[in-house]
């Protein structure tokens, strides 16, 4: 399965909008709670085509997969345990697969693409957080190498701070 990964653009703002909407009733489905109506909201992604950090991989011109990268992490980053704190990094935010192209590896995919993406302005860490209540994003972590460096407390429950060299 080809993705084309490619910037978002205002226009596409509907079609992430109803993905994740289905994302969450899945996730819902699955008993994993870690998303709902406030979070991430319209507003998220709309600030972030403004910033040019949204991008989003499709398959056959339709949207598949989508995710946040940049330099920004939340206060509770400090909690983490950073392996290369010393190191410039990225930060993956809201990674959400489509639900009609979850489980055919698309998720793992585009963190190998993201890896790629990176390397080639010369990043070799990402960091990143994870629903401690989602095994499937759990799973899917440890699989690529990510560490497990802390965690963090939010609205929706514990995260894990996870930390990737590459």
């Amino acid at each position: 399965m080809t993705i084309k990964y490619r910037k978002a653009e205002p226009n596409d703002i509907e079609e992430i909008c109803s993905i994740v909407h289905d994302a969450v009733d899945v996730m819902e489905q699955n008993n994993i709670f870690q998303w709902d109506d406030l979070y991430p909201a319209q507003e998220d992604y709309r600030e972030d085509i403004e910033k040019s950090q949204l991008y989003v991989g499709s398959v056959n011109c339709q949207i598949a997969v989508m995710y946040t990268l940049n330099q920004k992490c939340d206060k509770e980053y400090e909690n983490g345990k950073w392996k290369y704190k010393d190191e410039p990094f990225y930060t993956v935010h809201r990674l959400c697969v489509a639900p009609n192209y979850q489980n055919k590896g698309i998720a793992r995919s585009t963190l190998l693409y993201i890896e790629k993406q990176l390397k080639e302005i010369g990043i070799h860490v990402i960091r990143l957080d994870v629903f401690s209540d989602n095994p499937f994003a759990l799973r899917l972590y440890n699989s690529l190498g990510y560490l497990k460096v802390g965690h963090a407390d939010w609205r929706k429950g514990k995260f894990f701070l996870m930390e990737k060299r590459f």
